[in-house]
């Protein structure tokens, strides 16, 4: 059985937006995360240690709708991908297939982060005019110190 809990959030800054997604904010790692709605209903549903089949019933109650437990896997693989919540045991893994199979009116559950350097870079090019610094660019761009 899967068992999650949140990675140690004491560095976190949660911020809940109107429509259900959240901006979590990693001080010590200057790392901004963006979760949408259904990454930040399984979010709330981690904010005591817990078993994927009750994050996905906090997550149906959360979203107002059918959410499947491929679903809710699929929210929780994609924020232990960032570090924002642990897990131990084992879980079935459904295929992409399998959980774009069983969605209705939820959407895939989707977590991006951008460091706080990268953010400054993409603030500035925008002041500045210069449309040479895109989000993407940023993004796919290895992190070069020297450079």
């Amino acid at each position: 059985m899967l068992q999650v809990e949140r990675a140690n959030s004491s560095d976190l800054v949660v911020n809940h937006l109107p429509d259900g997604s959240r901006v979590i904010v990693d001080a010590k790692n200057e790392t901004v995360f963006a979760l949408n709605a259904t990454a930040g209903a399984a979010w709330e549903a981690c904010s005591s240690p817990t078993t994927l089949s009750k994050v996905t019933e906090d997550m149906q109650r959360s979203c107002g709708m059918e959410v499947t437990e491929e679903l809710a896997g699929e929210a929780i693989l994609r924020l232990q991908e960032k570090n924002l919540v642990t897990t131990s045991g084992s879980s079935p893994r459904a295929t992409r297939r399998e959980v774009l199979a069983t969605l209705g009116a939820v959407a895939l559950p989707l977590v991006v982060s951008l460091t706080l350097a990268e953010q400054r870079a993409y603030a500035n090019s925008a002041i500045s005019g210069n449309d040479s610094v895109r989000p993407e660019a940023i993004i796919s761009k290895p992190h070069n110190p020297g450079n």
